[in-house]
């Protein structure tokens, strides 16, 4: 009996770190909370129990048996959030391989705390102190998991590091169990047992830095990408400055000449010469500037679709913008233009690969409720959208997209909405902007 339960407290530290894997997860879950904790808390302690028969009835060292327990564990993780793998393996196993550095030190106090046990690595008490480690390192990273690695697991800018992120805690798990003792009677020997505790406690602390550190270089690329498309809007906005006073110019020049154009044609009407007074009509006509967009009230939305419409304009690409929208926006500024420039760039990538005949871009924006931007912007394309898992992958390069996923980002995070459709050749964008209040 006491080697059953030391084999299930062993075990039971999946439980805290399933806990811990879910707290940055919250807004990528595929079930409410309730139904997800009604599920996972009674599959682990069933697993746990298992487990710590199985070590009983049979000769098999309890700390292996977390490799298929953790397995099964983590498959069910996996597939109950709706995030891409990379991220949610890397989180699983960081999590493993804090736990494994915490395992390294019960095993060193394992010796201490029953002196006269022989046999596995943990006794009853030692497998209680780890249990009570892993739950006091989940008490400790509470804030910092449900803020920090939220806000990491949220930005796009640095997709492909997640690829390689998994090998480091794989890397500690595979040290902290290469490095318990086959013959624990082995760590009283000397000062080995305190050397052994102090390892487990170095190599939690490399491990947490280097955590920090990933932390830190995820943070400078996020805001370096922030930057840049902050550059980007200002460009546009400086585009757009530039055309309104190119525009303000030829207006300028255009009343003044108007003048001299109704002497002219005073002077044509008086001597009767219609056909002469036609043919200036026309190439003063020709001669007017074109009319400025005038979209909508807004001047930075204006900006932003007016940038895009002279770029249409210069591809030959049919659009049509409706734009009514108030001078003041519900919502920041910079995350309706954020998404207006992702959905009209990728439209222009997209309509430059169809055939002329097929090229069409439509948007539409308005205000709903006084507290909801509702957006949509459709356009054709040819060849195939690249799906994966729900999350739409680059055309550019291998990987996630990072201008849908920016927008379903920007869409969602107040409670707003994004949908992505896409048949017969045409794709549809359909986003609702939620103001912060």
């Amino acid at each position: 009996m006491k080697e059953f339960a030391s084999s299930t407290l062993e075990l039971m530290i999946l439980l805290p770190g399933m806990l811990l894997a879910y707290l940055p997860m919250k807004q990528y879950l595929r079930l409410s909370p309730a139904k997800l904790a009604a599920m996972t808390i009674p599959l682990t302690i069933l697993l746990c129990l298992a487990g710590g028969g199985i070590s009983c009835l049979f000769p098999i060292k309890t700390l292996w048996l977390f490799f298929p327990i953790a397995g099964l564990l983590g498959l069910f993780y996996i597939h109950t959030l709706k995030i891409t793998r990379w991220k949610s393996i890397s989180v699983f196993l960081a999590i493993c391989g804090v736990f494994s550095c915490l395992g390294s030190v019960a095993v060193g106090f394992s010796g201490v705390l029953s002196p006269g046990e022989p046999a596995p690595p943990l006794s009853l008490f030692a497998s209680l102190l780890w249990l009570l480690l892993c739950c006091a390192f989940l008490a400790a990273s509470w804030y910092p998991t449900t803020h920090a690695t939220r806000r990491l697991l949220e930005e796009k800018a640095f997709a492909q590091t997640w690829y390689v992120f998994w090998a480091l805690p794989l890397l500690f798990i595979g040290l902290n169990f290469s490095m318990i003792p086959k013959n624990p009677t082995i760590l009283n020997l000397g000062r080995l047992r305190p050397l052994y505790i102090l390892l487990g406690f170095v190599l939690l602390f490399l491990l947490l830095l280097f955590y920090a550190l990933f932390y830190l270089m995820a943070s400078s690329l996020n805001r370096n990408d922030r930057l840049r498309r902050e550059n980007q809007f200002l460009s546009m906005q400086q585009a757009r400055y530039d055309n309104l006073r190119t525009s303000i110019a030829q207006t300028r020049e255009a009343r003044h000449d108007m003048r001299h154009h109704f002497h002219v044609l005073q002077g044509l009407a008086v001597q009767k010469e219609w056909d002469s007074l036609i043919n200036y009509l026309l190439e003063a006509q020709e001669s007017l500037p074109d009319a400025e967009l005038g979209l909508c009230e807004n001047a930075v939305v204006d900006s932003v679709a007016s940038h895009y419409g002279l770029l249409y304009r210069k591809y030959d690409i049919p659009f049509t913008f409706q734009l009514d929208l108030p001078r003041k926006l519900p919502i920041p500024e910079i995350d309706l233009c954020l998404v207006l420039s992702n959905l009209l760039e990728n439209a222009l990538e997209a309509s430059k690969k169809t055939t002329p005949d097929r090229r069409r871009i439509t948007m539409q924006a308005y205000l709903r409720a006084g507290h909801m931007v509702l957006l949509t912007v459709e356009n054709a394309f040819d060849g195939e959208v690249q799906e994966k898992d729900g999350i739409f992958q680059s055309s550019k390069r291998r990987g996630e997209g990072v201008g849908l996923s920016s927008v379903r980002h920007i869409a969602e995070k107040n409670g707003g909405y994004s949908r992505f459709l896409y048949e017969n050749g045409v794709f549809c964008a359909n986003i609702i902007l939620r103001s912060d209040g």
